[in-house]
């Protein structure tokens, strides 16, 4: 049976179904949906937990939108002189 056909089944399953049977199926899938939608993996999280511990415990130095955006301009007039 094709993804497709499967897909057609589920559907037509979905649209019959009682509201039991529904939330049966959704508590059955959520994890994984919720899984799905994160767009970062485990490395990519650990590295994120890492910096945000650094920031929290003072560790690392912040900049304002100001100040990085100075540092930003000062180096394109660097690029476009030449270093």
């Amino acid at each position: 049976m094709t993804v497709a056909i499967v897909k057609e089944k589920l559907h037509k399953y979905i649209e019959r179904a009682d509201g039991k049977k529904i939330k049966a199926l959704y508590a059955y899938v959520a994890n994984e949906m919720e899984h799905e939608n994160n767009i970062f993996d485990a490395e990519m999280m650990a590295v994120l937990d890492e910096r945000s511990n650094d920031y929290l415990s003072g560790k690392s130095k912040t900049f304002t939108r100001e100040e990085s955006m100075k540092d930003i301009n000062e180096f394109r007039k660097k690029l476009k002189n030449g270093l």
